[in-house]
């Protein structure tokens, strides 16, 4: 494809295979590096101030050698202009890891299985979009029947789960994992609206950004964690003994060290991936990436894939991969419109959605460059 601007050479298939494969390997990762942690903590929120501190002492440390450069100042305009960002990043981070210790890792994805259609509403809301087209629609009915499949249908045996109930009886998912995972969905598809406004008070740059949402995040989050009543938990992980429902020390620190690189790993590689790869093929990659994760979760955590499982995760990823396929051809097919250079924003004829953010998730969404992840 031409790529309408053409100025720059397309990126070689070794370079795209590689920024695919770096951020496959630190999303799946990130995920599994944290499930295994709140599986044995009761202090979540603790534990994000803490990969926010890694991550924000990583920046430095690349700072000091000359890998990037970070601004110096913060001041009251950019604290305000960046407010909005920061408020919905604080409250997403910790959104997705309640929902991860609440819910099986290969449930994950289905919890936050509703990013697709929060994403095209806020974007008609906010972003001003054209009426999604009936095949836009298709794909977000297709994801959202995926949702509740997985909501309503996936009972497993009791003592096949991570919950190490005694039991033999049907369970499904935790109600309360799966509530905090349509929030972490909503935030997330609000950070589409709130990263393009903060893109402009930092002057477009996505490395400016990463820093100030990390920094910013990590000191948004501590009056969170004395709100979740989590300090009398925190001094007796640091200073007390541990108890049952409290990770050791050493588990806490090496998953905290672990999970803060690759917070920081997927900033990069997220940025990288942008660069390199189109929307369409990062979508794709997301959608790999979620299988090999439930196989993951399978082996390291002995998760259970029920049939209404493992029809919900097939639903939202067909549905899903659907949706940035039409966004794909409906970009063509404005950019062939005749000479208006205009037709689509930026002349990159995505219309007004963004494609959907499936990690995090994103992947992680600490990264403040996520927009398009």
């Amino acid at each position: 494809m031409s790529g309408g601007v053409g100025t720059e050479p397309r990126p070689s298939p070794l370079k795209v295979a590689a920024s695919v494969s770096f951020y496959m390997v630190a999303a799946i990762a990130m995920i599994l590096a944290n499930k295994w942690v709140l599986n044995e903590t009761d202090v979540p929120v603790f534990f994000l101030f803490c990969q926010l501190v890694v991550a924000v002492l990583l920046f430095v440390i690349a700072h000091v050698v000359g890998i990037l450069k970070l601004p110096k100042m913060v001041d009251g305009p950019l604290l305000k202009g960046l407010m909005p960002m920061i408020t919905v990043n604080v409250l997403g981070l910790n959104f997705n890891n309640w929902c991860l210790k609440y819910v099986d890792a290969s449930f994950y994805q289905i919890a936050r299985g509703l990013v697709l259609p929060f994403t095209v509403v806020t974007s008609i809301m906010f972003l001003r979009a054209a009426p999604p087209s009936k095949r836009i629609l298709l794909a977000c009915s297709i994801v959202t029947g995926g949702f509740f499949t997985g909501v309503f249908l996936d009972h497993v045996t009791a003592g096949g789960l991570a919950s190490k109930a005694p039991t033999s009886q049907s369970q499904g998912p935790s109600a309360l994992g799966v509530f905090f995972g349509v929030l972490s969905s909503m935030s997330t598809a609000l950070q589409a609206v709130v990263i393009k406004r903060a893109l402009d008070v930092v002057d477009g740059s996505a490395i400016d950004l990463a820093w100030y949402t990390n920094l910013l995040s990590a000191i948004g989050t501590i009056p969170v964690m004395l709100l979740a009543g989590e300090l009398p938990s925190v001094l007796d992980l640091l200073f007390g003994t541990t108890t049952p429902t409290n990770a050791a020390p050493g588990t806490f620190l090496w998953g905290t060290a672990v999970t803060g690189l690759f917070g920081f790993l997927i900033c990069i590689a997220t940025l990288f991936s942008i660069k390199v790869t189109s929307p369409i093929t990062h979508m794709i990659s997301s959608a790999v990436r979620g299988v090999i994760q439930t196989f993951f979760s399978v082996w390291i955590f002995h998760d259970v894939i029920s049939l209404g499982r493992g029809t919900s995760i097939s639903l939202i990823l067909v549905g899903s991969i659907f949706y940035t396929w039409v966004k794909h051809v409906e970009g063509q097919k404005k950019e062939t419109l005749p000479s208006s250079g205009q037709s689509g924003p930026s002349g990159s004829g995505r219309g007004g959605y963004e494609p959907v953010p499936m990690d995090d998730l994103k992947g992680r969404s600490n990264t403040g460059g996520d927009r398009q992840d």
